[in-house]
């Protein structure tokens, strides 16, 4: 009777032991998703909210509003931007339109995409794509081709029923982009990058007021940062063919040496 007591006074005492080791070994949950994503829009150029190309960005509004984004793109890059609209349940017809604009807020033309789309009577989403040409390192005055600096991405409805104005909506938008590299590279060089100074900070200063300031994000290593590219790869293969096929020419027209019907004296 006892050992009976005494193993059972054992037992309770290792049983209260692990339970808070059980209890904290047990999983927590874990916040998904990105937390430095920002969760909101502009509603103009100049409080157009920064996100980095990969992050996915959200943000609530209602339908009429203009809501607009910023993003960064270097020399030999080709951004893509895709953008969900949620819409509420009931709702009528709308169409909805993807725009982009450079620094120097030109309209840039998409290579392809669904830029602009109508969503029908009940739709729950309506999803829009722009894939940007590549952005060069130089262009003609005239020219509108992208270059390195910031990028605006402005969403807005188009064509609504007047009793749809104002019902809220949630959107996500996310830019990537694809490293084309020197198979779009051109000769020279731009100055500068297409970065206004009109970003608006996101952290407050102390006094609780916001400045604006230049955009804060851009490559690690600079804008268009280092002289290489893979056009020296195949500028030097090519150098390389050109000099063995000038070999091979010369090879082929010197022929086997003197004539043997030329006299030795002559």
């Amino acid at each position: 009777m006892r050992i009976t007591r005494v193993l059972g006074t054992a037992l309770l005492a290792l049983g209260l032991a692990a339970g808070p080791a059980a209890a904290d070994s047990s999983p927590s949950p874990s916040a998904s998703g990105d937390d430095k994503a920002p969760t909101q829009a502009g509603t103009s150029f100049r409080t157009a909210t920064e996100i980095e190309q990969g992050q996915r960005a959200t943000a609530s509004g209602s339908t009429g509003d203009y809501l607009y984004w910023s993003f960064p793109a270097d020399t030999g890059q080709r951004p893509t931007v895709e953008a969900t609209v949620k819409l509420p349940d009931t709702h009528g017809s709308q169409t909805w339109q993807l725009d982009v604009y450079d620094g120097l807020r030109r309209r840039q033309a998409c290579q392809y995409g669904a830029q602009s789309r109508t969503a029908a009577q009940g739709t729950s989403s309506v999803e829009l794509a722009c894939v940007l040409r590549t952005v060069r390192g130089w262009s003609e005055p005239w020219g509108n081709d992208p270059l390195p600096g910031t990028y605006y991405v402005r969403l807005t409805v188009l064509d609504l029923d007047s009793s749809d104005l104002g019902l809220p909506v949630s959107t996500e938008v996310r830019v990537d982009s694809k490293d084309i590299g020197g198979a779009a590279a051109v000769d020279g060089s731009l100055g500068k990058p297409l970065v206004p100074g009109v970003a608006v900070k996101s952290d407050e200063e102390k006094d609780g007021s916001k400045a604006a300031v230049l955009s804060s994000f851009g490559s690690d290593d600079g804008w268009s940062s280092g002289w290489w590219s893979d056009r020296w790869v195949w500028t030097g293969i090519g150098a390389v063919l050109a000099a063995l096929a000038g070999i091979g020419g010369y090879a082929l027209t010197r022929g086997s040496g003197r004539p043997s019907r030329v006299p030795p004296g002559a």
